[in-house]
């Protein structure tokens, strides 16, 4: 070899080097953009402060949360009070959860990936368009807004993402169990990315965001249930026997308890917004308690088998203590201090309670089945 070939070999050989070293750093500047949103979070530049409205939608639902006067509200909803701590739940995950995956997905690919965007008018109907469900492919959108109504960020959740876990027997867990979520950003539809949580509460149906607060009847002392089929029982003391207050037959002691109990903790499945229902045709239920309160329950049986609910509550709580004659000067002290702040607590709950006693309910059948019922099941069968 001469030394001009010898020139044009190492002339080659420094072309080869530098082409594949470019290549080397547009590799290593490929992989260390991915890794600067992978383990980064999904959203940033966003306090817990700065969230003042959230609207999430879905192929079906539409729900808009406002931060009204220092308290959340379900617009939805005719303005019912949200649940809070839901709502802090949602804001947090958003703002702390992790990017554990980013790749890069073609429109034409979103749908696979639950990804399209819900069409607002279109998504209640729940039809068919071309032979295809109106609904397939939808994701559920959620958007957070400041107090003077800017957009702070706009999310597409899509398909939940599943990790198998052979250790666990439950069998809807044979599948995998929820472990992150498919996202698209507002601005970066051109970038699928899978976050660490399901987000699995993040759902567009008004429903799952009202307060839970309800009414609540301790201590009753009579109960009473309107109507021909109407029947009315009571005791003298907190823990005696239950009775008919009127005319034959023997009570049954569990179906009173069941009715006793079923005022304890009611629970309702959704508040509704539509005044036009009739409540002349109500069954209507009176309690009254111990504590010198009196609770007005109407339900308004419905096809479905549930039952539209209003009520009131009336009365003051006692704020004197029945004394026991065998009582001590040092217990009565603590005694009555105690009852004190019993009494306080039950004020609060009364004031709640009658805050929410302007709304309507819907209440599950099988809540309010053991106060429906008529006399013929409340009495003991004669034999």
């Amino acid at each position: 070899m001469n030394r001009k070939q010898f020139l044009w070999l190492m002339l080659l050989v420094v072309v080869m080097g530098g082409a594949g070293l470019g290549v080397f750093w547009k590799d290593i500047t490929a992989y260390r953009d991915s890794g600067a949103k992978i383990g980064a979070q999904l959203l940033t530049g966003i306090r817990v402060s700065d969230v003042a409205k959230i609207r999430l939608q879905d192929a079906r639902d539409e729900t808009t949360l406002v931060l009204k006067d220092k308290f959340w509200r379900v617009e939805q909803r005719g303005g019912y009070p949200a649940d809070f701590g839901q709502i802090s739940g949602l804001i947090l995950k958003l703002l702390d959860v992790k990017v554990l995956q980013s790749e890069t997905v073609g429109a034409s690919l979103h749908g696979r990936l639950n990804l399209l965007a819900p069409v607002k008018g279109d998504s209640k109907a729940g039809g068919k368009a071309d032979g295809k469900d109106a609904t397939e492919g939808t994701g559920t959108q959620i958007e957070l807004f400041d107090a003077s109504g800017k957009r702070l960020a706009g999310i597409m959740l899509g398909k939940v993402s599943l990790k198998k876990d052979p250790l666990n027997p439950l069998p809807n867990a044979r599948d995998g169990v929820p472990a992150g979520r498919h996202v698209l950003l507002a601005g970066r539809e051109d970038r699928v990315v899978v976050v660490g949580d399901p987000l699995e509460k993040a759902v567009a149906t008004p429903g799952a965001w009202v307060a839970r607060d309800f009414f609540k009847v301790e201590r009753i002392r009579a109960l009473r249930r309107s109507g021909a089929d109407g029947w009315q029982i009571g005791r003298d003391e907190e823990w005696g026997q239950w009775k008919f207050l009127a005319g034959g037959g023997m009570l049954n002691p569990s179906a009173a308890v069941a009715a006793n109990n079923a005022l304890g903790s009611p629970e309702f499945t959704d508040v509704v917004v539509d005044d036009s229902m009739d409540f002349a045709k109500a069954i209507e239920l009176t309690a009254d308690t111990f504590d010198g309160l009196t609770y007005r329950i109407r339900a308004l049986p419905q096809a479905t088998g549930d039952y539209l609910v209003k009520f009131a509550v009336s009365g003051t709580p006692s704020k004197t203590r029945k004394r026991d004659a065998k009582e001590k000067a040092d217990e009565s002290a603590k005694l009555d201090q105690e009852y004190a702040e019993t009494v306080k607590r039950l004020e609060a709950r009364v004031l709640v309670e009658q805050a929410r006693s302007q709304w309507t309910y819907r209440v599950a059948g099988k809540v309010l089945e053991p106060l429906v019922r008529g006399r013929d099941l409340l009495a003991v069968p004669a034999r």
